[in-house]
């Protein structure tokens, strides 16, 4: 009875530490209310480079917590929300909005899907004539069907 107790007390301790060890200190508010308002709001329209499908607001990467550490230092420096945007533009590529400019160098990310669904409905197209013209019955000549009587019978 004292194995198994010492061994539940053992288990216990050891899923108290691995909790204990992986957790993270929360990230402190700032001391104004109205910048961290505005950082959500900036932060809604930024992509987490590490998560990709994630806002940086709704991120829990190491690395978003760094970009918001960076925007919030944009804040308080004066910069406009635009002036934001636009800096984390240049150093991280238009990957980093969650809706990029309708520009020539990101057409691809507004047109590309739709292109890639019409070129596979074109061939989606094709392989469905194609298959309907090669599952037609073919009809058979008088000489033919009299060809293949013989080479029934034979």
């Amino acid at each position: 009875m004292k194995r198994v107790l010492a061994r539940a007390v053992l288990a216990m301790s050891i899923v108290l530490f691995a909790s204990v060890s992986t957790s993270r200190e929360a990230v402190p508010m700032a001391e104004d209310p109205k910048l961290e308002a505005r950082l959500v709001d900036i932060s809604q329209e930024l992509r987490c480079l590490v998560c990709q499908n994630e806002s940086l607001a709704s991120s829990h990467a190491e690395l978003a917590d760094d970009l918001r550490q960076e925007v919030r230092e944009l804040i308080r420096s004066g910069k406009s929300d635009q002036e934001i945007k636009d800096f984390l533009v240049a150093r991280y590529g238009d990957f980093v909005l969650y809706r990029p400019e309708v520009k020539p160098l990101t057409w691809v990310l507004w047109f590309g899907p739709f292109l890639l669904l019409v070129i596979a409905a074109i061939f989606l197209g094709v392989y469905l004539r194609q298959r309907r013209a090669l599952a037609a019955p073919v009809a058979l000549s008088d000489e033919a069907r009299e060809r293949a009587k013989q080479l029934l019978k034979g």
